[in-house]
């Protein structure tokens, strides 16, 4: 059997489309964007045409649009830059305990230059409360960035209802929506924010380049000085080859999402019943319903996830423990010992992650020797054997 990729929050092959896209401009683009000539005037419109074609997947307004480098800039630039942006305003901000590391880590550098930051609990699910949110506004609130859906456990947050405390303040609100974008639909008009960050790797597009949505009147200060680049945003000359297929990856997702979701949500239907019913004491993480349609994260006790994922790459199958920007860390995951976790059961957690070349044989495949090998570990288990043994 070929190899079984189910690790697609890590990254995703290229679509075919995308591949077509950046090959094409490969052999006939390659000028500068600014430069106002023959030859930077193609790039120009290939790169104008990208970004109509993601704002066209979240609904904005093409100049609404900023490229990136990927997510993790993304996040970088809607934090701290509404944090230089309105620090005469007030230095409070907002967040949940569960954020993505390049929201958490920006939110520690922002915390030595002495802005305040609330961090709030979710419950079981991962949910964020909206009346908690609004419970820790302050007159110096100034940004509340709460993500879309999480990367680990696939909970989908009530961001909309968010959106309306934050309206109602008069505050910027943020959203992460890496790991939803291109998955889901995402509109910016319907969820209400006035910044949201996405990646081009997560949807079938190449690594390396991304976007931040800015909403037209936030306040918000660029995070590289240099040029007039992105409408002065973001300086620096663009990665056109990535931008064009970023673009390319937003229109196909746009146009294939109705067909992908039924056909995904059934395949995670499918490897979660399996997996429950085959592997006794086992819990699933995140939302029962409001969660990622591709995500599917579980903890089995009594085990160590790096151990059940080395053994399962062995059968062809390829998974993660947590987001592949945690990985490699000893720690357990700040989003499971968040929702309640403890320690050992963190560590024995899998993520598996479809995608548009998940099969139903590839599920099966997963379902008929996991189990074993779960009880290989166990077996090897002390505490297991103590627990099991009258």
């Amino acid at each position: 059997m070929p190899l079984i990729y189910l690790d697609h929050l890590s990254a995703t092959p290229l679509h075919p489309k995308v591949k077509e896209a950046m090959t094409q401009h490969l052999e006939t683009v390659f000028g500068n964007p600014s430069s106002d000539n023959q030859v930077g005037q193609p790039a120009a419109a290939a790169l104008e045409k990208a970004r109509a074609q993601v704002a066209a997947l979240i609904n904005a307004e093409p100049k609404e649009v900023v490229f990136t480098s990927g997510g993790t800039e993304a996040n970088n630039h809607a934090l701290k830059g509404v944090a230089i942006g309105l620090r005469e305003k007030g230095r409070h901000i907002i967040t949940s305990n569960i954020e993505h590391k390049s929201v958490l880590n920006s939110l520690r550098t922002l915390r030595l230059l002495d802005y305040r930051v609330s961090s709030l609990d979710v419950d079981q699910y991962g949910l964020v409360d909206p009346a908690a949110v609004e419970k820790a506004i302050t007159p110096e609130t100034i940004l509340i960035s709460v993500m879309l859906a999480n990367n680990e456990i696939g909970t989908i947050e009530p961001i909309a209802d968010i959106a309306q405390i934050a309206q109602k303040h008069k505050i910027v609100f943020h959203t992460d929506a890496v790991a939803a974008t291109g998955i889901i639909p995402v509109d910016v008009q319907k969820l209400g924010v006035n910044l949201l960050s996405l990646a081009a790797n997560q949807f079938y597009g190449p690594a390396g380049v991304g976007a931040l949505y800015i909403r037209k009147g936030t306040p918000i200060w660029p995070l590289l000085d240099g040029g007039l680049q992105e409408n002065k945003r973001r300086a620096g000359s663009e990665n056109l080859i990535g931008i064009v297929g970023l673009g390319a990856a937003a229109e196909a997702a746009a146009q294939e999402m109705p067909m992908n979701l039924p056909r995904i949500k059934a395949l995670k239907e499918r490897l979660a019943k399996g997996l429950i019913a085959g592997i006794p004491e086992i819990k699933v993480n995140g939302h029962p319903e409001q969660c990622l349609p591709h995500l599917f994260s579980a903890s089995v006790t009594y085990i160590e996830g790096e151990s059940l994922m080395m053994l399962l790459e062995d059968e062809g199958i390829i998974v993660n423990t947590r987001s592949a920007c945690a990985s490699g860390s000893l720690r357990a995951s700040h989003v499971l010992i968040g929702t309640g976790l403890d320690h050992a059961l963190a560590q024995g957690t899998l993520v598996f992650t479809l995608g548009r070349d998940t099969t139903e044989a590839g599920i099966d495949h997963v379902l008929a020797v996991m189990p074993g090998i779960v009880q290989t570990l166990r077996d090897m288990s002390p505490i297991y054997k103590k627990e099991h043994t009258a």
